[in-house]
């Protein structure tokens, strides 16, 4: 690897679900479940998310909350979105309930 050649970053799963497969023009025999491939990744998409917004945020809760707050986050808000269910993004809900947390401090 040369000095100009540019680090690789991991990259985190994209916030965007799998889309579904194209339907085929024609069906042929061999041809595997579509809807069933798509439907399993689309749940291991989902498992892999929360399994990401657990690495990020679980050991954010031995900090106080005043170090919470400086972080921009709060202890019951990383509890509430530890508890949804796995086909909610845990991650998204909580930039949403962040975002409206700062409107209502706004007011």
């Amino acid at each position: 690897m040369s000095q100009y050649e540019p680090l690789r970053q991991p990259q985190p799963t994209t916030s965007k679900r799998p889309a579904p497969p194209p339907r085929p023009d024609f069906y042929m025999p061999a041809m595997p479940p579509l809807g069933l491939i798509h439907a399993l990744e689309t749940k291991w998409w989902e498992y892999r998310r929360r399994q990401q917004f657990r690495q990020r945020f679980l050991h954010l809760l031995a900090y106080d909350d005043h170090m919470l707050e400086d972080m921009g986050h709060c202890r019951e808000d990383i509890l509430w979105a530890l508890h949804l269910p796995l086909k909610d993004d845990a991650t998204e809900a909580l930039m949403r309930r962040r975002a409206m947390r700062k409107v209502q401090q706004r007011s």
